[in-house]
């Protein structure tokens, strides 16, 4: 994990800046999360997980809310939700976007690096992370904090981060000349529709600010899965799946499911 201090706050830099570039157009820029199919699906992963929560008092925490992808649902399940976001726009969106909540107390939005949270030990049935550990300058510390923060018998939600066989050769050359031309024919599809609906869309530099998603510094799940050791949990699995990333239907989606490995992770631990 890092130890270099102006690195660390670099990536809140970065992941502020990135952030507010992108926000207003965060639902269309990222099909990758709110295609009709990855949103079916992240409902179905809360449903079960809610259902694993012992003695569930419904109080969550929303780990990088962003736009309210998961902070939505779980205020329709009936949990009462924190919502924790390090970009200001964002959580605005959050603002606007479940002002009825809010004025029900039902939601509290709390504009801050995962790294400044200070909650009572115990204090939450469940915790989601969707798409922020590699955001995290130190994604490790962020967990063990986390982990502090979810009472016994509670459940953390860890999801949309690259599998290890993200970037892993695949077993044969076929396999990986199609992994690499789907990979590289996503941002084409997605450019395309872009040019269709007439989205000029910013250019965006995400070098920094998704410091865990690069080959030279990936996110290890070895270290997830040693901190549910370390805290003995009851349980912890991770599940990898396959991930459509574009709006308009990409053919090669099925070829690359068929003979490539999965190049997403999700986790749920109960503690």
């Amino acid at each position: 994990m890092l130890t270099d201090e102006p690195l660390k706050e670099k990536i809140h830099q970065a992941n502020v800046s990135v952030h507010r570039q992108e926000a207003q157009y965060y639902e269309l820029l990222h099909p990758e999360v709110y295609s009709k199919q990855e949103q079916k699906r992240i409902t179905a992963k809360l449903k079960k997980v809610d259902k694993l929560v012992a003695d569930n008092q419904k109080k969550a925490l929303d780990v990088g809310a962003g736009t309210g992808n998961l902070t939505g649902k779980l205020l329709q399940m009936g949990y009462k939700v924190t919502a924790i976001d390090i970009s200001p726009e964002m959580c605005t969106i959050l603002q606007r976007k479940y002002s009825a909540y809010l004025k029900d107390h039902k939601l509290t939005i709390i504009n801050s690096p995962i790294e400044n949270l200070a909650f009572d030990a115990g204090k939450f049935d469940l915790i989601t992370c969707y798409s922020v550990l590699h955001h995290l300058p130190d994604y490790v510390t962020a967990l063990r904090s986390l982990s502090v923060f979810l009472k016994k018998g509670g459940v953390i939600y860890i999801d949309h981060e690259a599998s290890p066989y993200y970037w892993k050769t695949e077993p044969s050359s076929l396999a990986s000349f199609i992994k690499d031309i789907y990979f590289h024919s996503n941002p084409l599809f997605n450019s395309l529709y872009f040019q269709i609906i007439g989205l000029k869309v910013p250019l965006i530099d995400y070098s920094l600010s998704d410091y865990w998603h690069k080959k030279e510094h990936a996110l290890d799940h070895k270290n997830i899965e040693q901190i549910f050791k370390e805290e003995n949990y009851e349980f912890s699995r991770r599940t990898d799946y396959y991930l459509k990333g574009t709006w308009i239907p990409n053919p090669l989606f099925y070829v690359y499911r068929l003979i490539c490995r999965p190049e997403m992770s999700f986790w749920i631990a109960k503690k």
